[in-house]
């Protein structure tokens, strides 16, 4: 257990805690981090998903006890994403790395961007109208498969942009994405065990991944308390400036 774990462990907790209070940002923060230590996005999606099905579940324990999670919303988005998590899967793990990676920095940064129209916007929420909680959880799987990150800032904000109770938003993407997690992680062991899906990178950053479950099962029990109590606008800020920035950064190594 050298530094590596207790840096991931610190990325993992305050990642959880932003993800708790925006219901956004767990996925797309660790991801980056990895990706800007090297890791390959096929690796860094799947251990992040690892991670997720541990402080999603604590998570989602949290909103349940706080009274944050509509019951017929968690249903219809958590199918939806499994189903849209799987297919993601299966595309990641099917093109190379390299090729990729490109694309999923840049999708990083697109919801960088997305963070910080939320807080620019800082629009106040109007009564939720029901429209299609599958096919939206069925895009923000694939594309948190896919980007190793994205669906709370697809989720959440779709949501929020309907009008959604920004309480009953958070608490229930919160918890439906365990079990998104939980489907693609799943989807990552059957490419790995079938052979579809080949790497050796999973062992050398096991650290980084226990890191990273470590930081996010403390910080979880807090999610549904920081859901009410922190300053919502000045955080969303905060976390859009350093993604974007993260991604920008990692875009100008790519292509320097």
């Amino acid at each position: 257990m050298g530094p590596e774990f207790w840096l991931f462990a610190a990325v993992g907790f305050a990642a959880q805690l932003v993800d708790g209070a925006l219901g956004m940002a767990y996925g797309v923060v660790s991801t980056t981090v990895l990706l800007a230590n090297g890791v390959p996005p096929a690796t860094a999606s799947a251990s992040v998903h690892a991670a997720k099905v541990f402080t999603g579940a604590a998570s989602a324990v949290s909103h349940i006890a706080h009274r944050n999670v509509d019951g017929r919303l968690l249903v219809l988005l958590a199918a939806g994403g499994m189903l849209g998590g799987v297919v993601g899967t299966y595309l990641l793990t099917s093109v190379d790395g390299e090729l990729i990676k490109p694309f999923v920095v840049g999708w990083l940064g697109l919801m960088g961007v997305v963070i910080l129209y939320r807080a620019w916007k800082g629009a106040r929420p109007k009564p939720f109208s029901w429209k299609g909680p599958f096919p939206l959880g069925l895009v923000g799987g694939f594309f948190d498969a896919v980007g190793g990150g994205g669906w709370g800032p697809v989720v959440t904000s779709t949501l929020l942009g309907s009008g959604a109770d920004p309480r009953k938003a958070i608490g229930t993407t919160n918890a439906a994405e365990a079990f998104v997690a939980a489907a693609v992680s799943a989807a990552f062991l059957a490419a790995l065990v079938s052979g579809h899906w080949q790497t050796d990178d999973l062992a050398q950053h096991l650290w980084s991944v226990l890191g990273l479950i470590a930081g996010g099962v403390v910080a979880a029990p807090l999610a549904g308390w920081m859901t009410k109590v922190l300053p919502i606008r000045a955080l969303t800020w905060i976390v859009g400036f350093v993604v974007t920035g993260l991604a920008i950064w990692q875009a100008v190594v790519l292509f320097s």
